[in-house]
């Protein structure tokens, strides 16, 4: 694919002014109420709004920084969002960026979790439900293509797409043994065809964007420097961090206590599960469910829809996890119930993303130094173009529970087909914007099912 030219009035656009940290906190915090879509509607979201309308961040910088939190533990958009705002505004603004995309998704997940063990079926939220999910199924392919159209420069770039995609769909291939081939092979590339894996493989003179605040030759800020000190102090605060809340739960509850064994199972869920979301929810399923028996597996899976219908990451299905337990539990009471769900949400939530805080606050200084070096930038090159295939492979994923929810077997669900494809032609054809549509599906679901 070629490169998009700019116009004569891109060309002359003047780089943004530099913005001030309220302004930045303002949009970190709509962010946190707009990011529907899963990780790939939110790296979407995040690439519209700070790539090609805002212009904070240039497009290389952007796909550099998500590289490298596709290869951590954890949510990789929120990640993303931390890295962005730390890179702008130093330690604080990461944590704003980072805090602001989880807290809105962890009070809607505590309300909704209330609503749904006290209250019973929501007819009204479940048609709300029922014609996000369709939208969401769009805009997984939007990203795919969108990422995809300038991450695939060449053949050699859209055959480690093509391999990821038939690796993951068709043979179960895990998540990170895909990223890790993907990385190596293109080491190999940046070795032996540089010019294949040099920031995809074709001219980067041109841009799609007009120039950035943080622009392709932007020199990393002073407070982006690694240093040993700075990064000895934040494993320091990040221990102390982690240590006293649980220290707090075992002196109170025991370390065979409810609320403390959530904080140590979600830390291990943090740290030992790779690919996101949906590479960490077997392992939240098999523990929650089967081992601890905090919720049944009725509920996960209600949960999982929740999760996939709000704002923020999907792995913020763990405050559901942990309301329902504490609140099923009535781990301070039959008085206190929707107490125990609320800290319950709030404190697995806090060990769940604790430790993405510190990977980027830690890494963010080694990645900066390494944009413009073949030997870092082409394994990520890869890297990206292989999450190219795993983006379409979640969208087929969705398609088909969204489409045919009883399985091949059953009918097509023409109503949830009809949302999909008007979705997809307001994002494609008409360009509207992610909100705009998820809202208008949203109402379509809701009249559709409160007509059956």
């Amino acid at each position: 694919m070629s490169k998009v030219s700019l116009s004569a009035d891109e060309q002359d656009q003047p780089r943004p002014e530099v913005i001030s940290f309220r302004e930045a906190f303002w949009f970190w915090l709509k962010l946190g109420f707009i990011s529907f879509g899963g990780p790939a509607g939110q790296i979407s979201i995040m690439y519209q709004e700070l790539v090609e309308r805002r212009r904070w961040i240039s497009e290389r910088r952007f796909l550099h920084a998500l590289n490298y939190c596709m290869l951590l533990p954890g949510p990789e958009a929120q990640q993303l969002a931390t890295y962005i705002g730390w890179l702008m505004h130093r330690t604080w603004g990461g944590v704003i960026a980072g805090g602001l995309f989880v807290l809105p998704s962890l009070f809607i997940l505590i309300a909704l979790s209330w609503m749904y063990i006290a209250l019973g079926d929501v007819p009204v939220v479940a048609g709300l439900f029922y014609g996000i999910k369709p939208a969401v199924t769009a805009i997984v392919v939007q990203a795919a293509h969108r990422i995809g159209s300038r991450a695939l420069k060449n053949n050699w770039l859209w055959a480690i797409a093509a391999a990821s995609f038939a690796a993951i769909f068709a043979f179960d291939v895990p998540f990170p043994l895909i990223v890790l081939s993907a990385a190596l092979l293109g080491y190999l590339g940046g070795r032996f065809a540089p010019e294949k894996f040099r920031t995809g493989g074709h001219n980067t003179a041109k841009k799609s964007c007009g120039p950035a605040l943080i622009d392709d030759d932007t020199p990393p800020p002073e407070h982006a420097q690694f240093s040993w000190v700075k990064l000895a102090l934040l494993v320091l605060v990040g221990a102390a961090l982690w240590a006293l809340p649980m220290g707090i739960l075992t002196t109170l509850f025991g370390w065979e206590g409810t609320l403390t064994q959530m904080g140590w199972f979600f830390t291990k869920a943090a740290l030992l599960t790779f690919g996101g979301a949906y590479a960490v929810l077997p392992y939240v399923y098999q523990g929650a469910v089967g081992h601890y028996g905090w919720l049944t597996p009725t509920q996960m899976i209600d949960g999982l829809a929740l999760g996939e219908t709000t704002p923020g990451p999907l792995i913020m299905v763990v405050a559901f996890v942990g309301f329902i337990g504490a609140y099923v539990l009535q781990v301070f009471g039959a008085d206190h119930v929707f107490l125990a769900g609320a800290v319950a949400a709030t404190l697995v939530s806090w060990f769940t993303f604790l430790p993405s805080f510190l990977f980027i606050l830690a890494g963010g200084p080694l990645v900066e130094s390494t944009h413009n070096e073949l030997k870092f930038t082409a394994p990520l090159t890869g890297i990206t173009a292989a999450v190219v295939g795993v983006i379409l492979n979640l969208a087929v994923f969705f398609g088909y529970h969204v489409l045919w929810p009883k399985g091949f077997s059953g009918n097509l669900d023409w109503p949830s087909a009809l949302i999909a494809i008007a979705a997809a032609i307001a994002l494609f054809r008409f360009k509207r914007g992610v909100i705009q549509v998820l809202m208008a599906c949203a109402l379509a679901g809701l009249a559709v099912h409160l007509l059956r």
